[in-house]
C-alpha cells in the first residue's frame, strides 16, 4: 500500500510512503497532488507522522473515579486512599475490561505506543496478571510497556522488595518506585538503590514517580540521577512527574541541572493531573505544581507530555487525547513561544519515542515497520492550534482506525 499527497513534519512539500509487508520500504517526494489509484490511501494533505506515544498512563486503575467514593480533596495522597479502598474490589475480568476499554480511546487517538504503570503492591499481583493478558490482547493495535509499580512503597510495604522482584519475573518490562512516598528519607533511598540494581541485574528499563509533591525537601532526583550515572544507565532511565522541581531554591536547581545533564535520563511531565493534584496545601498564590518542563528542554534534556490517569482517584477526566494535554503542557509551562510551537509534536512523539527506548522500532524511515497516523493537519503548529484529530492510523501496514471529518451544516434562515 501506498500513502500519497501527504505531509511530513518540519518538511516542505508532498510525499509518497510506500509501505510494504509491513515495512516502509521508500519514501519519496511528490510533484503535486494526485487522484489515487488501486491499493493506495489518499493522505489528502495531511500530516503523516509516527504514532504518537503515551509514556506514562495508569491502565489497571482508569474508569474507577467515583468507587467507591469521590477524591473530594483533590489531593494525591486522598487518591492513593481511594485506590486502595478500590483495589479491594478488583477481579481479573473488571482490570482487563476497563484496561481494554482505555486502549481503545488511545487507539481512537493515533496512539500505538504506551507505558503503563501496574500497582503491584498487592500480595497477588493480580492486576499485573492481567495487564499481562491485555498487552498480549492488543498487541495488533499497540505496543505496550508494563512498570511495576510499587504504589504504596518498596520498604514501607510488608515484602515489598519480594514482590517487584516477582513482578519483573512475571513478565513486567520496567522497574519502578516512588521513593517520596515511603515513610522516611533513609527508605526512600533505599528504595531508589534496591530498584536500580533489580534493573541493572534484569536489564529493565526504570521509570520513577519521582518527587511527586509540592515538598521543596523532597529531593530523590538527585538520588536517581546519580544511581543512574554512576551505573551508565541514563538512556534506560526515566524520572515521571518530579513536581517538587517547581518548588526548589534555584541556586540548588542550578547544581541539580549539572548532575542531570551528566546522567542522561528522561522526564516525563503530565501537566493537566499535575495542575490538578498539587498546589492543595497553599493559601495565595497557588503553586503551579508541575517540574521545570520548558527549562529541562531548553537545557537539551529529553522530556515529554503523558496523561498520567483518565477517570480514576487521582484524575476526574480524561478522554484518551494526548494532543489534548500538549496543548495545556505548552500552556501551564510557558512554552508557546513561536519556535517552540513549531516542533510541539515532539512532546508527544519522538521525545516519548526515546523515553521508552524504541530506538529503531519507531520513527518515519526506510525500513521501520509501516506504523503511520495522518493527522488532520498540515504541521506541528497547526496540530496544536486546531487539536488535530487522528484521521488515520495505520499500524504494520494496515489501517486499524479510520475517522470521518466533521462536517458542519449552516442552514439559511
Amino acid at each position: 500500500m501506498n500513502i500519497i499527497n501527504a505531509r511530513l513534519r518540519k518538511r516542505e512539500g508532498l510525499f509518497t510512503l510506500v509501505l510494504q509487508d509491513g515495512k516502509i520500504n521508500q519514501i519519496t517526494g511528490q510533484a503535486a497532488s494526485r487522484k489515487a489509484g488501486p491499493d493506495e490511501l489518499d493522505a489528502e494533505g495531511g500530516l503523516a507522522i509516527a504514532p504518537l506515544v503515551e509514556p506514562h498512563i495508569h491502565l489497571d486503575a482508569t474508569l474507577t473515579a467515583g468507587e467507591p467514593a469521590w477524591n473530594m480533596s483533590g489531593t494525591l495522597f486522598e487518591g492513593i486512599e481511594r485506590w486502595g479502598q478500590r483495589k479491594a474490589t478488583i477481579t481479573h475480568e473488571d482490570t482487563k475490561r476497563r484496561a481494554l476499554a482505555t486502549i481503545g480511546m488511545l487507539r481512537d487517538h493515533g496512539i500505538q505506543h504506551v507505558r503503563t504503570h501496574v500497582d503491584v503492591t498487592d500480595p497477588s499481583l493480580a492486576a499485573l496478571r492481567a495487564l499481562l493478558e491485555v498487552k498480549q490482547e492488543s498487541r495488533h493495535l499497540l505496543d505496550l510497556q508494563i512498570v511495576a509499580f510499587p504504589q504504596e512503597g518498596i520498604e514501607s510495604f510488608p515484602n515489598g522488595r519480594a514482590l517487584m522482584t516477582q513482578a519483573i519475573e512475571l513478565g513486567a518490562d520496567v522497574v519502578g518506585g516512588i521513593p517520596h512516598f515511603e515513610n522516611t528519607r533513609d527508605q526512600g533511598v533505599s528504595s531508589v538503590k534496591f530498584l536500580m540494581e533489580l534493573a541493572e541485574r534484569t536489564g529493565c528499563l526504570v521509570d520513577v514517580h519521582c518527587d511527586e509533591t509540592d515538598d521543596p525537601q523532597s529531593r530523590f532526583l538527585e538520588v536517581l540521577a546519580e544511581e543512574a550515572r554512576v551505573r551508565d544507565m541514563g538512556a534506560r532511565v526515566t524520572a515521571s512527574h518530579t513536581v517538587a522541581m517547581g518548588s526548589y531554591d534555584n541556586a540548588y536547581c542550578y547544581k541539580l541541572f549539572r548532575l542531570l545533564r551528566q546522567s542522561g535520563i528522561n522526564f516525563v511531565s503530565c501537566p493537566t493531573e499535575s495542575i490538578h493534584l498539587q498546589g492543595r496545601f497553599d493559601s495565595w498564590p497557588k503553586r503551579r505544581g508541575v517540574t521545570r518542563v520548558a527549562e529541562l528542554d531548553q537545557a537539551g534534556m529529553n522530556v515529554c507530555f503523558g496523561q498520567d490517569s483518565i477517570k480514576d482517584p487521582w484524575y476526574p477526566l480524561g478522554n484518551g487525547n494526548i494532543l489534548r494535554v500538549l496543548d495545556a503542557g505548552l500552556h501551564i509551562c510557558h512554552m508557546m513561544g513561536y519556535d517552540t510551537l513549531q516542533r510541539s509534536l515532539d512532546f508527544v512523539t519522538d521525545n516519548s519515542a526515546r523515553a521508552l527506548n524504541l530506538g529503531e522500532r519507531y520513527g518515519l524511515a526506510p525500513g521501520r515497520p509501516a506504523n503511520v497516523v495522518i493527522l488532520d493537519a498540515e504541521n506541528d503548529y497547526d496540530a496544536v492550534c486546531h487539536q488535530a484529530k487522528a484521521r488515520i492510523s495505520i499500524r504494520h501496514g494496515q489501517v486499524i482506525m479510520r475517522r470521518r471529518p466533521e462536517q458542519l451544516e449552516y442552514p439559511q434562515a
